[in-house]
This record gives structure tokens, C-alpha cells and sequence, in this order.
């Protein structure tokens, strides 16, 4: 029998915002969509120890609730674990959406974040509202204040040692998979903004060299926030994307 049912869509966020980041992007979509918080972030309990990779996307496959494959969509961070779970959970993905992805970040590329990660603590406050200017630099963008309060919002409520485990896998997990990314058979797609500095075109451009089976989009104008920036550009390239690549599988 064949079902005319679309396959849902999982979407897992950045180190430091939750699931609600997906709203914007949700209301484009037009699909059955789940968004899950990562560890230590949203409604889940604070993180108390290092975690990896490995741990995180562990945590992340016990909390979803279906066992057919998903259309796994991550953003930053939530694109790592992705990553993670397409390798080496490839029964329950059926495709891979790296949306503002790191990959295989250069020597000067993974200095820069390390430092970045040994003063995060210091003056937290300070550096969301850095990262916010950084996303949403007031003399360029036209996304909707509340929404920019409401993500800051979200950044400053952080449990400040969760969001330190949380953002030292961001700085370090590209390493982790790095390695696997060329036994990835999931179709899959990269996709960044075009004024990115963090997760730049050349960092999806590495990410859609090393999986065989990739799509390349460089979204013209965007930076980083992508789902929260343009949610429009995001969810046409994933509903083609889905489109393309469903009924392939049996």
C-alpha cells in the first residue's frame, strides 16, 4: 500500500536558543514539523558534566517520538548533531538539512571560537548582546523587534554552565564529525547565509564536498539567524529539498 502521508520534519536549534526559534519558520513550512530542545537548553534539565557530540545526539534520538525516518533539520549546533545522528542513526533520517552550519573549521577558524568559549563566562550579558548585534545588526535588518527581543530574551535566560557544556561541543564538534562525513548517504542539503560570519558559504561549501549526496544553497543578504532572518528563502529550499527526495526510499 502506498501512503500519501508526508514524512514529519525534526528541527533542532543553536547552542543558547531553544525550540521556539522554529516559529517563524513552522509557519512557512505547510508540513507536520517537531521541534525538540537540545540538552541543558529550554524546558530540558541543566547540563552538570562535559558533553560531546555523541552525548548530546544520544540524548536527542531518545526524545524522538517515531519510528519512521524524518526529515532532520539543524540549525548551527543543532546542525553538528544532525550531522551525528544522519551517520550513525541513518535508519531514522530520511534527509539532511545543515542550515548555518561550522565544517572542519581552519586553524585560524577554530582559535578564534575557542577564545570566544574561554570568555563566554565571564561577561555573559555582554556577549549576547553581542551575538545579537552580530545576528541582527541594527543598521541592516528588517527582522521584526519582538522577535529580536524575544531571541534575546531566550540567550540571556541561558543556565550559564549549560550553555558552557552546550557551546564547547558548538566549538568542537565539527572535529568530532569531521571524519564520518563521507559515510553520510542521506540526501542532503547545506545551507547558509551568504553574510554568515561564524558559519560561512565556504563552511557549507566544505559540508556539501565531504557528504556525496549534497545540495549547496548560499541565501543572498542573510547572516546567521537564517530561520529566524528569512524563514521564506529557508522553507522554499526545504520544501523543495523534501519534495525532491521523497518516495525514493522504501
Amino acid at each position: 500500500m502506498t501512503s500519501t502521508k508526508q514524512p514529519p520534519v525534526l528541527l533542532l536549534h543553536g547552542v543558547g536558543l531553544d525550540q521556539s526559534m522554529w516559529g517563524p519558520l513552522r509557519e512557512h513550512l505547510g508540513r507536520e514539523s517537531v521541534a525538540l530542545d537540545l540538552p541543558g537548553h529550554g524546558a530540558r534539565p541543566p547540563l552538570r558534566s562535559a558533553q560531546s557530540l555523541a552525548s548530546m545526539a544520544a540524548d536527542v534520538l531518545e526524545r524522538i517520538n517515531t519510528r519512521e525516518p524524518v526529515h532532520l533539520v539543524g540549525f548551527s549546533l543543532g546542525a553538528l548533531i544532525a550531522q551525528y545522528l544522519a551517520r550513525f542513526a541513518p535508519e531514522r533520517v530520511l534527509t539532511l538539512s545543515a542550515v548555518n552550519s561550522v565544517c572542519q573549521r581552519t586553524v585560524e577558524e577554530a582559535a578564534a571560537v575557542e577564545e570566544r568559549l574561554a570568555t563566554a563566562g565571564t561577561n555573559f550579558a555582554q556577549g549576547v548582546d553581542r551575538a545579537i548585534e552580530r545576528w541582527f545588526p541594527a543598521s541592516a535588518s528588517a527582522v521584526d523587534p519582538q522577535l529580536i527581543e524575544d531571541t534575546r530574551q531566550i540567550m540571556a535566560g541561558n543556565d550559564l554552565e549549560s550553555y558552557l557544556h552546550a557551546y564547547a561541543v558548538f566549538a568542537r564538534g565539527d572535529r568530532e564529525i569531521a571524519g564520518e562525513l563521507a559515510a553520510i548517504t542521506q540526501p542532503t542539503l547545506a545551507i547558509t547565509g551568504e553574510l554568515d560570519p561564524g558559519s560561512t558559504p565556504e563552511m557549507s561549501r566544505r559540508l556539501a564536498a565531504a557528504i556525496p549526496n549534497s545540495r549547496l544553497r548560499i541565501v543572498p543578504s542573510a547572516r546567521h539567524m537564517l530561520p529566524v532572518e528569512n524563514p521564506l528563502a529557508l522553507a522554499t529550499e526545504l520544501n523543495s529539498f523534501f519534495s525532491d527526495n521523497e518516495g525514493k526510499h522504501a
